[in-house]
């Protein structure tokens, strides 16, 4: 990131419900560590409390302004620092109107445009959670606002939903090990090296975690299952055989204690003023190498290249995902 976030800490005691994941409530994203037991069919509903880490507000707002909208060549409306914040006044402002022809032909996963039918925000609209993970945001001319503030972009370039586009990130780790099976140990800050499975994303070319868009209706858990499968281990491609091996060792290891590392506004270039990317990103640790570890990796259709890449703060990744690796690090101990 080229912007220095604010950090702020803060204490969370959060109880696990069936439904899905823990929420935070907060104004502008929370980024935290807290423990995760899941079963195959719930969540564990103990309590338990979490220390966390840091969050930002427009410093987190870099990428959702990028001078061209990707995927396409249309140019967003410059938006300075001092301009990002809605309550500021900028009689100037002039978004830019753009919907990528891709969601304007109606697929499956896009909601229609606004005037053709009414979306119910700020709640559980149908099978489509509407919420925001960041609390109640404003809604202007029949449209929802970027809790953020401004891109200088309007509409919902390639994004389905209008308003929150929930995600899920999975972050799967290991440790580094060298021939003799023992923990490598980095040169210079002799603290253990942790590997995460990374993706090389088809559509921008950048290493990202692997990860995708929560379905309507389903829970948090198993998005952060399905899309593992799929686009590391590329599950749909393989036979009967092959995907029950997979399965099961996808089941031992994301039915374990996971972390889950943040829970917000994800600083997207694909964010406009409308529609906006948020996730839940969860660490699932194969601390004895023998589980997930143990499978070849194989891209899905959704990347182009699948690989255990050192966890290093020097690294260039999508979107705000070092900063994800930067809290699995510290918590673990590992080196950053």
């Amino acid at each position: 990131m080229k912007a220095v976030s604010r950090h702020w800490a803060a204490s969370v005691h959060v109880a696990l419900s069936l439904i899905g994941l823990p929420y935070a409530a907060g104004t502008s994203g929370v980024w935290f560590v807290q423990t995760i037991s899941s079963s195959k069919k719930a969540i564990s509903r103990s309590f338990f409390s979490s220390t966390s880490v840091y969050m930002c507000s427009a410093a987190a707002h870099v990428k959702a302004r990028c001078p061209v909208y990707p995927g396409s060549d249309t140019h967003r409306f410059p938006v300075p620092d001092h301009t990002v914040d809605w309550d500021t006044d900028c009689p100037q402002y002039s978004p830019v109107k753009y919907t990528a022809p891709t969601v304007l032909n109606k697929p499956a996963w896009a909601d229609p445009e606004i005037g053709s039918f009414s979306p119910q925000f700020n709640s559980i609209d149908g099978s489509v959670d509407r919420r925001s993970h960041e609390g109640s945001y404003r809604v202007q001319n029949g449209k929802p606002l970027n809790p953020h503030g401004r891109t200088g972009l309007e509409g919902r370039g390639l994004l389905g939903r209008w308003g929150p586009n929930h995600a899920a990130d999975p972050i799967v780790t290991r440790w580094k090990r060298d021939s003799t099976g023992q923990c490598v140990h980095h040169t210079n800050s002799q603290l253990p090296v942790l590997q995460f499975v990374s993706i090389k994303r088809l559509d921008c070319g950048e290493w990202a975690i692997p990860g995708g868009m929560v379905d309507p209706g389903e829970r948090i858990s198993q998005t952060l299952q399905r899309e593992f499968s799929e686009e590391a281990l590329n599950s749909l491609q393989a036979s009967p055989s092959q995907r029950e091996n997979i399965q099961k060792r996808i089941a031992e290891l994301f039915n374990s204690a996971g972390l889950q590392v943040y829970k917000g506004y994800v600083d997207d270039p694909r964010n406009t003023d409308n529609a906006w990317m948020e996730t839940v990103a969860v660490n699932f640790h194969d601390e004895s190498g023998n589980s997930v570890s143990e499978l070849p990796l194989q891209a899905g259709d959704d990347a182009g290249q699948v690989s255990w890449i050192d966890v290093d703060s020097s690294l260039a990744l999508y979107a705000n995902h070092l900063h994800f690796l930067e809290t699995v690090a510290k918590e673990r101990n590992a080196h950053w």
